[in-house]
């Protein structure tokens, strides 16, 4: 029996499979297909799910209502196998507080991942009412898949978190692709490629247009690796003149930073560890201009404890300011008590004097805040970070002024998951800031795919990243995402780079989404058109499989 057969007989099994077999076998694809993400990018792992998945729809045509229901529970069930290895992570957080959250670790690890997998069963309902007996089905899926997952990443605030697009960001070479199409593009073009073999078990007139599909579909593959290593070879890296970055990783563990009473040994810390030697000719803080601590830097109000400014403008030469995580206290009248806060970032000058403040816009539900919140709040629930009341939204996103450098996008935490979160376009940014404190996550593949995903919005804008994370990955990339100095996952220490020189802009941060829309139209309009072309007549239509029958 050639291999040939045997990949017919496996596909005819799969098509044919039905119940609670159905279910595990898309479960499996799901959690299989995990592995072409950070930390692991083994993205041709996806050459053999994602055609799993092409068979299972295929096999939906039997169902009721033209497959749509059976297609929607089996999207449901990958969804499901993708998100909780993908997410179980998230169950570190509920406990740093343990004796209040843990009991709700299981609703979190399997709750999110529950709600998530709707968007995945809405792709899979959708590419079946798309779908044809031929290879435009590829077509089909990639469309729905990536409209599904765009909905993910905006309904109700959204949570685009690994983004099946995010399998192409390593090679480097690949991931340059996303300078022209953005993160949806690449999400297109992801489920195209490598669903692209499913068809090799198709019947052709010719006995070969079968193989055409998946030939072009790595040969589309190795012309973006030839885009991206021409387009790295193009732009060196460069750096800033005069700018000097200190990136401050403590590693602190997460209970002792919302806890007032340790302001003095965090304080001591963050100040011992910012002016340390880094080599025999380093000079601590003094060989920086630009000075950055994670986000949520103190268990306190910064800006409203004189001593630790004090101290600050102590540790800052002249010539070096800070940039920092904090929360802040609104505006309010004198002896009122504080109630919520921002979560923000402030830029301060070496007398101690606030340059700037931006206010994270985007805030995490149930970590900053929660939906319904007086309601939940009366029922006895509250966000992870205990604050009563949630924290604010800040009300637009602006560029930071830093001097000794171009002006900054600051990104606070996961804001720098979110596509297109682009501010100051008056005024475009020499570089992205993006503070953030995944010691909530503990070790695990959280923060590294947090990292994958921050600095795919270097590549795709075409401006350097500064990431510093209280527990690690605090990193500098470069505009075409080349890493230029890290700090790893769990260690304490300083990391001393220059600042890297900003591109011109890219296609996608002149126009956006513009294209990744067009790709995803012009594969709707020719499914629908094959659909209504290969559509035989109400009287004699067949039972609708799959193009191998």
């Amino acid at each position: 029996m050639s291999s040939f057969q045997r990949l017919r007989q496996v596909a005819l099994a799969v098509i044919l499979i039905w119940g609670w077999k159905r279910a595990v076998i898309a479960m499996a694809a799901g959690a299989l297909s995990v592995l072409a993400l950070a930390p692991f990018n083994a993205w041709p792992v996806l050459f053999v799910t994602f055609p799993v998945l092409v068979w299972l729809i295929d096999g939906t045509g039997a169902g009721r209502l033209g497959g749509v229901p059976a297609a929607a529970l089996t999207g449901y069930w990958f969804g499901l196998g993708y998100f909780v290895p993908g997410l179980y992570w998230i169950g570190y957080a509920f406990f740093v507080d343990a004796d209040v959250f843990a009991w709700l670790t299981p609703f979190a690890v399997l709750g999110l991942p529950a709600y998530l997998s709707i968007f995945t069963a809405i792709g899979f309902a959708l590419a079946r009412l798309l779908w044809t007996k031929d290879a435009t089905r590829i077509l089909a899926l990639a469309a729905s898949l990536t409209i599904a997952e765009w909905l993910r990443g905006h309904a109700l605030t959204g949570f685009p978190w690994n983004a099946f697009g995010y399998a192409l960001s390593e090679p480097l070479p690949l991931a340059q692709t996303a300078s022209l199409i953005g993160q949806w593009g690449m999400t297109f073009l992801t489920v195209a490629i490598f669903a692209s073999p499913a068809v090799l078990i198709d019947r052709t007139p010719d006995g070969r247009m079968a193989w055409r599909v998946p030939a072009a579909a790595v040969a589309l593959l190795v012309v973006m690796g030839i885009f991206g290593a021409i387009r790295l070879s193009l732009h060196p890296t460069t750096m800033v003149a005069g700018a000097k970055l200190r990136l401050m990783q403590p590693n602190l563990q997460q209970d002792a930073r919302f806890n007032y009473s340790a302001k003095a040994e965090v304080m001591k810390k963050y100040l011992a560890l910012s002016d340390r030697a880094s080599g025999p000719q380093s000079t601590g803080v003094r060989d920086a201009t630009i000075l950055i601590w994670p986000e949520s830097a103190f268990p306190f109000f910064l800006t409203r404890e004189a001593d630790a400014m004090a101290e600050i403008a102590e540790l800052l030469p002249k010539g070096t300011v800070l940039i920092t995580g904090s929360i802040r206290a609104p505006d309010l009248p004198p002896g009122k008590p504080v109630t919520r806060a921002y979560n923000s970032i402030y830029v301060i000058d070496h007398d101690g004097s606030v340059l700037a403040v931006y206010d994270k816009l985007h805030l995490v539900p149930f970590g900053e805040y929660l939906p319904f919140q007086d309601t939940m709040e009366k029922l006895g629930f509250e966000q992870l970070t205990r604050m009563r009341g949630g924290f604010i939204p800040g009300t637009v996103r602006h560029v930071l002024p830093v001097p000794g450098a171009p002006p900054a996008l600051p990104l606070i935490c996961y804001e720098a998951i979110f596509p297109g979160e682009v501010g100051g376009r008056d005024e475009r940014p020499g570089w992205i800031v993006n503070l953030t404190n995944d010691g909530w996550f503990g070790i695990s593949t959280g923060p590294y795919q947090h990292m994958e995903q921050a600095r795919m919005r270097a590549v795709e804008l075409g401006l350097p990243l500064v990431r510093s994370a209280n527990t690690g990955v605090s990193a500098v990339i470069d505009p075409v995402g080349r890493t230029v100095a890290s700090l790893g996952l769990g260690i304490e220490g300083i990391l001393d780079a220059n600042l890297p020189t900003a591109i011109p802009p890219t296609l996608y941060a002149r126009v956006g989404d513009i294209p990744a829309a067009m790709l995803v139209a012009l594969a709707v309009l020719l499914a629908v058109r094959r659909r209504i072309a290969k559509r035989p007549p109400r009287s004699r239509r067949p039972v609708e499989t799959a193009g191998i029958l």
